[in-house]
């Protein structure tokens, strides 16, 4: 019959490697039974300067007791997860305090931000509740301190189980609107595509932030409230809030306009986040947005593998070939509109463009450029010129911010002025200046936009050798090898445990599905597939150890970071 170690077992061990060498240590991996919880010491640290020791804590529901109803549905399970993870951070850190050299004494667990992302650092199900976090095992210099370490782990790590992972520990009302919320969140964004909507922006809500480098709500006397003008407003019916009523953006072709500082991109900053789930208070809880949304600017000095943008640009010097398109140096243009062909090979059916991170002389040329410069002399085709080509043909809309271009009065749906932070609808005096202009400009289109070339990725360009790192470095960056991959204006990519999953997925999708057969999406679909029925964890490249700092991504961000490798290449399918 197995006997289970106990948290006594634990105890004895650390005092017999008192004052011992730092990789003594190394003898607590195992599992231990406490009285209401059993620890897993996955991986101890080779020594106090490097990552913290991975550890796992699993109270079983029997005790943890949390009623099924909370994590009945994925929004909701995500949710609660969310919601405990958050819970344990903030037990975590009462007791988290330097307790020698290195990081000695540190107790983590993954931080989260202002949206819910499905995370590897909880998982909750019927039969147990599990956290995954780190431990500073705690030295004087390289020498193991069993008197910190017992307790670390015998005595804060219960009290933070406690209070963190037993239902009725918890304030159940918060956690009650915390569920419920992510539930109302996800019945709207499918409700989006029966009422005819890619994105709805609750009365009410908050979309200012705090300052440019926090996404908290700004708060104070002078928060201006959102207020959807008559003519978009719309009333949706939720499952715990019931009547919400807010502004419903219509597919096609919207143009957001208005004076500087007048809240334009702030609107759109709110749409492009609302993809994502949000926590109460946030403000943006109900601006809600299809989940295919990608938002698109200019990209100078991106990589490009064998894209064809020849829709948007074309007989450039020299014969230089647009249909199979490849460069590291991409220009505004080239950048941009590669940006927009890939998203189309993603399957996005919204894209969201801000004029100040756009190239210029990709979005429009006007009547009196166009006299100058002959048709014939100009290689790209603006994107004026093809957005409505892309509702038409792909079925993919368009939210644009726009400060300086009225020409794209001409082809918008409808237009929406931001004043003071709240919205007007102005389309009918925009198509009157529209029609007083006389048709200035000429629609430059030589052949209809009606298809995106899939792409193969080749093994050859993705074999990483035993030695080579594959990890994220923050949010902006990936090591592959003796690659970086720059995601700084991949501007979806939320939270850095979303790029350490995007690291594990490169290497896992390298290894599994590409083939030199699959193109670059059924390979990501594949992968997606994957974690959806295995979850998250299938990704680690520490198996069985569990790591907690994973976040999912969207297939989006994803297809974003294999195609900014620069060493990738590829063939057309």
């Amino acid at each position: 019959m197995f006997f289970m170690p106990t948290s006594s077992d634990l105890q004895r061990k650390l005092a017999g490697i008192d004052r011992k060498g730092y990789g003594a240590y190394k003898s607590i991996t195992g599992t231990y039974q406490y009285d209401f919880f059993t620890l897993y010491i996955d991986h101890v640290q080779s020594d106090p300067f490097a990552p913290p020791s991975r550890m796992r804590v699993r109270v079983s529901q029997r005790v943890a007791a949390f009623p099924a109803g909370l994590y009945r549905t994925r929004p909701g399970r995500v949710a609660l997860e969310d919601f405990l993870t958050r819970q344990f951070a903030a037990e975590a850190r009462k007791y988290s305090e330097k307790r020698g050299t290195g990081k000695s004494g540190v107790i983590a667990i993954d931080r989260c931000g202002q949206e819910v992302l499905e995370r590897t650092s909880m998982v909750v199900n019927s039969q147990y509740v599990e956290a995954r976090f780190t431990v500073g095992l705690p030295a004087r210099g390289r020498t193991v301190m069993a008197g910190e370490a017992v307790d670390i782990l015998l005595h804060h790590l219960p009290a933070i189980v406690k209070h963190s992972l037993l239902y009725a520990s918890l304030n159940a009302e918060k956690l009650t609107e915390h569920v419920q919320l992510a539930e109302d969140q996800e019945d709207l964004r499918r409700q989006l595509a029966e009422l005819g909507l890619v994105a709805f922006v609750a009365d009410g809500s908050v979309l200012p932030r705090e300052s440019g480098i926090s996404d908290l709500p700004l708060r104070g006397p002078n928060v201006i409230a959102f207020r959807s003008p008559p003519e978009y407003s719309v009333t949706v019916t939720l499952p715990h809030r019931g009547k919400v009523t807010g502004m419903g953006i219509p597919r096609g072709v919207t143009l957001i306009v208005g004076g500087g500082y007048h809240g334009k991109s702030t609107l759109l900053r709110a749409i492009e986040r609302g993809v994502y789930n949000h926590v109460p208070g946030d403000g943006r809880e109900l601006v809600i947005t299809v989940a295919d949304a990608v938002k698109i600017r200019a990209e100078d000095g991106r990589s490009v593998s064998g894209v064809d943008i020849s829709g948007f640009i074309n007989n450039l010097p020299f014969g230089q070939d647009t249909t199979n398109f490849s460069t590291s140096n991409a220009s505004g243009s080239t950048s941009q509109a590669a940006n927009i062909v890939e998203a189309l090979e993603t399957g996005t059916r919204l894209l969201l463009l801000d004029e100040d991170t756009s190239a210029t002389n990709f979005m429009i040329r006007d009547g009196r450029m166009q006299r100058l410069v002959a048709r014939e002399a100009e290689p790209i085709t603006p994107f004026i010129d093809r957005v409505r080509d892309l509702l038409d043909n792909f079925d993919t809309s368009t939210i644009l911010v726009v400060g300086g271009s009225g020409d794209y009065f001409e082809v918008a749906d409808r237009v929406i002025m931001m004043h003071n932070y709240l919205p007007r609808d102005v389309t009918a005096r925009a198509r009157e200046i529209a029609a007083a202009a006389g048709g200035e400009r000429k629609r430059e289109v030589e052949a209809p936009l009606n298809r995106v070339r899939e792409r193969i990725p080749l093994p050859q360009s993705l074999q990483w050798q035993s030695r080579d790192k594959i990890k994220a470095r923050g949010l902006d960056d990936i090591q592959l090898g003796r690659e970086n991959v720059d995601l700084q204006h991949v501007e979806q990519l939320v939270d850095n445990s979303q790029t350490a999953a995007l690291a594990a997925i490169i290497k896992y999708a390298t290894a599994k599905y590409v083939d030199g057969k699959a193109t670059l999406m059924q390979v990501v679909q594949a992968v997606l597939r994957d974690i959806q029925r295995e979850g998250l964890d299938i990704i680690s490249p520490f198996r069985g150890q569990h790591p907690g700092d994973f976040a999912l991504p969207r297939k989006y961000e994803i297809a974003a970071a294999f195609n900014r490798y620069r060493g990738l290449r590829v063939k057309q399918k």
